[in-house]
């Protein structure tokens, strides 16, 4: 049987190559390191609650370009990569790096609590949002935004794991759906493809 981190990569693998055919290579478009899916139908909603309580929706976050991910606290190497590669990304761009809002959704609302969430988050950066909601509001945001997710059942009832999607979501300024990141791009690269987006216009 696949390890789970094996069955992670695997979903990001997958979840790749659908999104694949909408990577844009026009001539004159911006060339991204990650997949170019601007003009995608899905993930227009979004309304969960951070660690203190107060609900976020997307249109909360315009302004800045959001790095998305879906995941959860004890998971135990996805997650924190991913998480970190971001916060290694922000600091590559210095000043611009403000303008980046990290977004992270727990898909296992049953072990992180509010406290616990945001705590996680916490680690990776003091603005980063950690947003939760109950079971069905979980399965709900993880159908708009085409997140696959499965319980795998540990040695005990409480130390199960996440099988989920393993990528990142960007979405530009305006919020708007523009990238998806696969899993262990590098910091350098993502840093490549939120310049590009920073630099846009606004408006």
């Amino acid at each position: 049987m696949a390890s789970p981190t094996r069955r992670l990569i695997l979903a990001a693998g997958a979840a790749s190559a659908l999104l694949a055919a909408c990577d844009r290579l026009g001539g004159g478009k911006p060339q991204f390191q990650g997949v170019d899916i601007t003009g995608a139908d899905f993930g227009q909603q979004l309304a969960l609650r951070d660690g203190d309580g107060k609900r976020h929706a997307l249109s909360d976050f315009k302004g800045k370009v959001v790095v998305l991910f879906f995941g959860y606290t004890q998971c135990p190497d996805v997650c924190p990569t991913t998480l970190l590669e971001l916060a290694e990304a922000r600091k590559l761009l210095g000043a611009d790096g403000q303008r980046v809002q990290g977004v992270f959704v727990s898909l296992d609302p049953e072990r992180d609590t509010p406290e616990v969430l945001k705590a996680y988050v916490a680690n990776f950066g003091a603005d980063f949002i950690g947003l939760r909601g109950d079971e069905e509001e979980t399965r709900a945001a993880a159908k708009e935004f085409k997140i696959f997710y499965s319980k795998v059942p540990g040695k005990t009832e409480s130390s199960y794991t996440v099988d989920h999607t393993a990528g990142s979501y960007v979405l530009d300024a305006q919020g708007r759906m523009r990238l998806f990141e696969r899993y262990a791009i590098g910091p350098e690269k993502l840093a490549a493809d939120l310049k590009i987006l920073l630099a846009e216009p606004a408006g």
